[in-house]
């Protein structure tokens, strides 16, 4: 008799075993995946939605909050965000385009691998392992009136001592200055990591075919650096739009707004003004762009650039 019931609880067992094991391997890749998403959701998602929350919520005097656009019309009559917009505007253009620029010609100069060249990248390469803040503490002893380096070598040559920092009509070219030195080097080991990739038969052939080195470059070089150039762009202007901390050190946004940006503008009115919903509208308007920007620029960098298999 217990045999038998052996034999008839075992079918029965066997199966429930099976179809508990096909129900646990589903689940197996969500349970591995619920930790990033749940730092992601905490760290990520969760500021995000405060931040927009936070810029359609006004506040009265007393304490009232109601929904609203008022902190977004606010901004956009602050005449401060207006000059931080076109602040941000000339830093980036003077920032990216002269720093891709350098970077892909200090790439195209030391592609071959010799010592020499070995150096010249890593000099090339070191201000990226400076951070920011150290950075604008050197630079703040290079442009000193009167004692700095830089006006000490130019005095050799007859010209008067300037004040670097403290020129409305200097003080952003010289933080320009300072992002250029401080990111050329960073820019170039996409590039280099680029011209690795591309096919060194298509140059030979076409230097066969007698193409010239400018020819080269315009008509096969640059367009198989198509991908790189537009990761670069997109990393040149998150940079442009985020790196504020030599602004902090050595201007404070002045004088008289010159070096004020978007970034510093936020900082300004939520730890200095205690403006929060003013500084919220502004991070969601300047990530809004950012993002639009981004995507336009790998779209239309990346467009008509086909590979062979």
């Amino acid at each position: 008799m217990v045999a038998l019931t052996r034999l008839v609880a075992r079918p029965l067992i066997v199966p429930a075993i099976r179809k508990r094991r096909p129900a646990l391997a589903a689940l197996t890749p969500y349970l591995l995946l619920a930790p990033s998403a749940l730092f992601l959701l905490t760290f990520t998602y969760w500021p995000v939605i405060q931040v927009i929350r936070s810029s359609l919520t006004v506040r009265g005097f007393r304490g009232a909050a109601h929904w609203g656009l008022e902190n977004y019309s606010r901004l956009f009559g602050d005449a401060h965000f207006t000059t931080a917009v076109v602040n941000t505007l000339i830093y980036a253009a003077g920032t990216i385009i002269p720093g891709l620029v350098l970077a892909l010609l200090f790439a195209l100069a030391l592609t071959e691998t010799t010592r020499l060249t070995a150096t010249l990248r890593t000099v090339v390469a070191l201000p990226m392992l400076i951070p920011l803040v150290a950075a604008a503490s050197l630079f703040a002893f290079i442009f000193l009136p009167n004692a700095g380096l830089l006006d000490h070598y130019l005095a050799v040559f007859g010209v008067a001592e300037t004040n670097w920092l403290g020129d409305p009509s200097l003080a952003l070219g010289s933080i320009i200055a300072i992002t250029v030195w401080k990111n050329c080097g960073y820019y170039m080991l996409f590039f280099l990591a680029g011209l690795t990739a591309i096919p060194r038969d298509l140059l030979d052939a076409a230097k066969i075919d007698g193409a010239g080195p400018v020819q080269r470059f315009f008509r096969i070089t640059l367009p198989l650096l198509g991908p790189t150039l537009a990761f670069v762009l997109v990393i040149a202007t998150l940079n442009a739009m985020t790196q504020i901390d030599h602004v902090i050190v050595l201007t404070q946004g002045g004088p008289s707004d010159a070096t004020s940006m978007i970034l510093f503008y936020i900082y300004q009115q939520a730890q200095q003004n205690f403006d929060i919903g003013r500084a919220s509208a502004a991070t969601v308007v300047s990530v809004g762009v950012l993002f639009a920007l981004s995507v336009v620029s790998l779209r239309s960098l990346e467009r008509g650039i086909h590979y062979e298999t």
